[in-house]
């Protein structure tokens, strides 16, 4: 391939960030499940990516951003040439992500949450003391600058701030709660001392452990020992699902009627005999980590305190469906949650429960970390296909279906963090003893994201069908002194409902005849004090930021929301306010019916239905 480059040299350090990512390609074994890894340790090349190495991109991407601080065009340059890969390609993904920097950068940048949970627990704007004390994204002092983030998923705490260090001695810590105070004492510490905040709160196990099933083990189980994992009965189902080979595990899920945790809820059986039954090889099987729905933290709760469950789950989905390699796609704002998701992939290959002939039942199974990088639409599953290919995460059009041709344009199965976790309950106790509980169409529990202002945010576990005043009871309901104003279920892709509409069943079916959604299992509770103009200002603000731009309707319709929205918010409608609502619901319309993806055609949900329900 002719690559035309800037001619701009690459730095010895930029040259060592690359090759410590992508060491010597011409001793690679492309393909073979056993050939050795390169110097970070991740798996083998498929013999499917046409792209030859650009499946190490993203990877090698992240390499230059901790090591250097920025991705200069030399460094693009010489990646490009090692990977065959055309700089403008490069450069149109580095310029992606939002965690990257293609310009010169402050060695340490503090991302500050003001996303709607955040907005929502504190009952202001979060970053709002850190702007009028230094600018908006401005410079804290020589080498320290802090800037505005979406939702870091820490929605429990009421406050987030995600600290990228570059260096030698990089680091990449999420911390919560976060406040201005703490910038002071943060930026005299060494980057040595710092640790990510853990946060676990699950206030039932303190009184209702033993109605819990998908969460029963958090904060009893060592996250770090397999050992630990093992003695609450970690590893059983994997040992069940060998026993019943790949239809009889694959029958237990169908007689479940496992629906997807995701907002598309679709059945579980379904997609997996999809990708089972396709002749195509290989197949790939990807859980889908990437939880970045303002209001949403049940996934890396999970993954930062039981881990090796989500292992556990991905490995039995690998065995059904006739999969020899497995991704984790995780969001790039989740360090510890990686950091225990590796610990664990090491320990379970050490002692034979990953890797090759896994407990010497012939079965073949490994299991790669990708991190994203800070891009919303990298949850769509094809979005996520390609970013993992080194490509822009930008869906793809459907038909094909991943089941199809999914990853690597090779069958392909996906399911999020929570679904996997409920394969693990219904290979324990059978699935038609699983589908006992929860309602005819939904069955199971679910887990539910609680922020905002409720006396005891947290994430909780509740049979389907519970309603929507009794999941709020469980956390100690609208703090006191205040009223509930609104409810947003789903987050930010959701819609509101109205303090009225407490005996809605948190059902599939329920909130669907509410005209309501599930989605990623978010309840953010708004009290009587909320400025709803700048709730809904900032939803505007996140889809128009999160958008890939690929389709018009998307990239078009969600600059054109914002606008609309800021008229309104600053008394500057244009003609009337009731043809400003006129005009937000053909934008709507057209997003909902024109876009390619969940991202277009769900942006206007929360923001048509506050102004149904009278908030604004």
């Amino acid at each position: 391939m002719d690559l035309k480059t800037s001619g701009k040299p690459a730095s010895i350090a930029e040259i060592e960030a690359i090759d410590a990512v992508i060491g010597n390609l011409s001793h690679r074994d492309d393909g073979a499940l056993n050939g050795k890894p390169h110097l970070n340790g991740i798996g083998y090349i498929s013999p499917s990516n046409s792209g030859g190495h650009r499946e190490l991109l993203l990877p090698a991407l992240h390499s230059i951003q901790q090591k250097i601080g920025w991705i200069s065009h030399g460094a693009l340059d010489y990646l490009s040439s090692q990977l065959g890969v055309p700089p403008a390609e490069a450069y149109g993904v580095a310029s992606f992500y939002a965690l990257f920097s293609l310009e010169e950068a402050s060695q340490t940048i503090i991302h500050v949450c003001d996303d709607i949970g955040c907005r929502a627990a504190q009952g202001d704007d979060p970053a709002d003391q850190i702007s009028k004390r230094y600018g908006e994204s401005g410079v804290i002092k020589d080498g320290w600058s802090w800037s505005r983030s979406p939702c870091l998923g820490r929605c429990e705490e009421g406050s987030a701030a995600l600290i990228q260090h570059s260096g030698e001695n990089h680091r990449t810590v999420l911390i919560s709660p976060f406040n201005s105070g703490m910038l002071d004492s943060i930026s005299e510490q060494s980057s040595d001392i710092w640790v990510s905040s853990e946060s676990a709160k699950v206030p039932q196990i303190d009184n209702a452990r033993s109605e819990l099933k998908l969460l029963r083990r958090i904060g009893s189980v060592d996250p770090l020992s397999l050992d630990s994992y093992r003695s609450h009965g970690g590893y059983s189902a994997l040992r069940r699902a060998l026993e019943l080979g790949p239809e009889g595990t694959l029958a237990e899920i169908k007689d479940s009627k496992l629906m997807g945790r995701g907002g598309a809820a679709f059945p579980t059986a379904t997609k997996w005999e999809a990708v089972a039954k396709n002749p195509v090889r290989p197949h790939y099987f990807v859980c889908n980590a990437d939880e970045s729905e303002p209001g949403t933290f049940k996934d890396r709760i999970v993954m930062e305190q039981d881990p090796y469950s989500v292992i556990e789950g991905l490995t039995i989905a690998g065995l059904t469906t006739g999969c020899a390699k497995g991704y984790i796609y995780i969001r790039g704002e989740y360090p510890l949650a990686e950091e225990r998701l590796q610990n664990a992939i090491a320990n379970a290959t050490r002692k034979g429960f990953l890797g090759s002939n896994i407990l010497e039942k012939g079965f073949n199974f490994e299991i790669e970390i990708r991190r994203g990088a800070g891009a919303y639409i990298a949850g769509e599953e094809t979005a996520l296909f390609n970013s993992i290919e080194g490509k822009r995460a930008e869906p793809r059009n459907k038909p094909p279906f991943p089941a199809q041709a999914g990853l690597f344009r090779k069958p392909t199965g996906v399911n999020n963090v929570e679904t996997l976790l409920n394969v693990l309950e219904i290979l324990t106790v059978g699935g038609l003893e699983f589908a006992k509980t929860g309602t005819e169409s939904s069955t199971g529990t679910r887990l539910f994201c609680l922020s905002g202002a409720v006396t005891k945010p947290g994430l909780y576990e509740a049979p389907f069908g519970i309603k929507l005043g009794d999941i709020i009871s469980l956390a100690g309901g609208i703090k006191k002194g205040k009223s509930i104003k609104a409810i947003l279920l789903g987050g930010a892709a959701g819609s509101f409902v109205g303090k009225d509409q407490l005996d809605i069943p948190l059902s599939f079916e329920g909130v669907r005849s509410a005209g309501a959604t599930l989605g990623s299992g978010v309840v953010m509770v708004f009290d009587q004090d909320t400025d709803f103009e700048q709730v809904l200002l900032r939803i505007a603000k996140f889809f128009r930021e999160e958008s890939c731009g690929q389709c018009v309707p998307c990239r078009v319709g969600t600059a054109r929301q914002e606008e609309l929205l800021a008229r309104l918010a600053n008394k500057s409608v244009y003609k009337s306010k009731q043809q400003e609502l006129e005009l937000l619901s053909e934008v709507g319309m057209v997003m909902r019916e024109s876009s390619i993806c969940g991202l277009g055609q769900t942006a206007s949900n929360a923001i048509e239905s506050a102004f149904k329900l009278g908030l604004v």
